[in-house]
């Protein structure tokens, strides 16, 4: 069974550089699978250590290259995209490998499968398949029809069921235990979702930090108390408005009515917001950006959920846009005026996946870890760390910034 160390580590703290060093130092005793979000990341390995192959999709295609280079034994650097691909043909010639897995971030575990509740029902009273400890079992082997996808994933193993009405595809925890070692690089895992995977499947892991120690980027036992949070308390101007009409924080609520229900700019909340309420948002954010930051358009990154992106765009800042999900880049680090205009939460079936098999699920951290995440591909990540301007008109996401920053989560 693999040994799994979460490095826990704030962004910038030196951890893609202990991998690359980890990498270059055991090149001849250890076989490497580095797996990162982007490709441009993919580049920046493989030009740190040339002796790492990156699958072609000239070559029959990336898996079907990743699988060559696999079965040659050399190392290889690929992205979280092709990691969720991987087989069972990949899982057989693993195990029999001895690789080391270093993933770069935590990465999609669990996604909804769009399959109604009617079929679901159909599909039990059919006997084409079952429900037994939340995991669907197929039973029919002779399928072949609409639904032959939810088969593959259930012969997989990758199935399961939710209150008996919704489905979930997970990746494979097994493809975790047949490295030699893995090694997962984030910050903040204990409210990530891939933390609850792990749980939930039992999967053993233990925590680890990157240090710098002269020149080399070594590993030591984690200890929060030694991030040194309260540095960022000046680096982080964060707009606390005024209280008054003209208040960025509170003018885009209904009456200015106090922020009691903290519920205001999360997923749900969006999707009854009228057209006067996102309208007074887009002033908002064009206003604090254009004479609270007084900022440039090219030093500008502001974010939202993707379905109002179009809806709150404006005037000299629509390109700083940078999704909720951006982790692992560089390439946001020249901006210093920012928005995060949305309040995280948990996707509730998601929730309820994991409280059900007894996983205890922490949304406020989950929240303040995205939203480090996010925050941390501005100039703040640069070192030395450079001075930020940010408006969050979430009370709720604010206060957890400030909570983060005192060390009380």
């Amino acid at each position: 069974m693999s040994k799994i160390s979460v490095i826990d580590s704030i962004m910038g703290s030196g951890k893609t550089s202990w991998a690359i060093e980890y990498m270059n130092e055991n090149k001849i005793d250890k076989q490497f699978i580095y797996v990162t979000p982007f490709l441009d990341e993919v580049e920046r390995v493989r030009h740190a250590l040339p002796h790492m192959h990156e699958p072609n999709e000239k070559k029959g295609g990336k898996l079907r290259h990743f699988k060559q280079l696999l079965a040659s034994g050399v190392d290889i650097v690929t992205t979280h995209a092709l990691f969720s691909r991987f087989d069972t043909d990949i899982y057989e010639m693993l195990a029999q490998s001895g690789y080391t897995l270093i993933l770069d971030e935590v990465f999609n575990v669990i996604e909804q499968l769009n399959i109604s509740n009617s079929d679901i029902k159909n599909l039990i009273e059919t006997g084409t398949m079952k429900i037994e400890n939340h995991k669907v079992i197929w039973l029919d082997n002779q399928y072949d029809g609409a639904f032959n996808e939810l088969k593959d994933l259930a012969e997989q193993g990758n199935a399961y069921s939710h209150n008996g009405n919704i489905i979930f595809w997970t990746f494979p925890a097994s493809m975790f235990q047949v490295f030699e070692e893995v090694y997962v690089l984030t910050y903040l895992f204990n409210g990530q979702i891939q933390r609850y995977y792990y749980d939930y499947h039992g999967v053993q892991y233990d925590f680890k930090a990157v240090e710098r120690q002269g020149n080399s980027f070594v590993l030591v036992d984690y200890d929060k108390s030694k991030e040194n949070r309260q540095q960022y308390a000046d680096l982080i101007n964060i707009y606390e408005g005024n209280g008054g009409k003209t208040d960025l924080n509170v003018n885009y609520l209904p009456e200015l009515k106090p922020l009691k229900n903290q519920n205001e700019l999360s997923s749900t909340w969006f999707k009854f917001a009228g057209e006067e309420v996102i309208a007074r948002l887009k002033k908002n954010i064009y206003t604090y950006f254009r004479n609270v930051a007084k900022a440039k358009a090219n030093d500008i990154m502001w974010t939202t959920i993707k379905s109002k992106q179009d809806a709150l765009k404006g005037k000299g800042y629509t390109k700083g846009f940078v999704s909720l999900t951006m982790r692992a880049t560089n390439k946001y680090s020249h901006t210093h005026n920012l928005a995060y205009v949305y309040n995280k939460y948990m996707n509730p079936y998601e929730r309820q996946f994991f409280t059900s098999a007894g996983v205890t699920v922490d949304d406020e951290l989950l929240a303040v870890s995205d939203l480090i995440q996010w925050i941390w591909r501005s100039g703040i990540r640069n070192n030395p760390a450079e001075t930020i301007n940010i408006y969050i008109p979430s009370k709720r996401m604010r206060d957890l910034l400030k909570q983060w920053i005192k060390g009380e989560i």
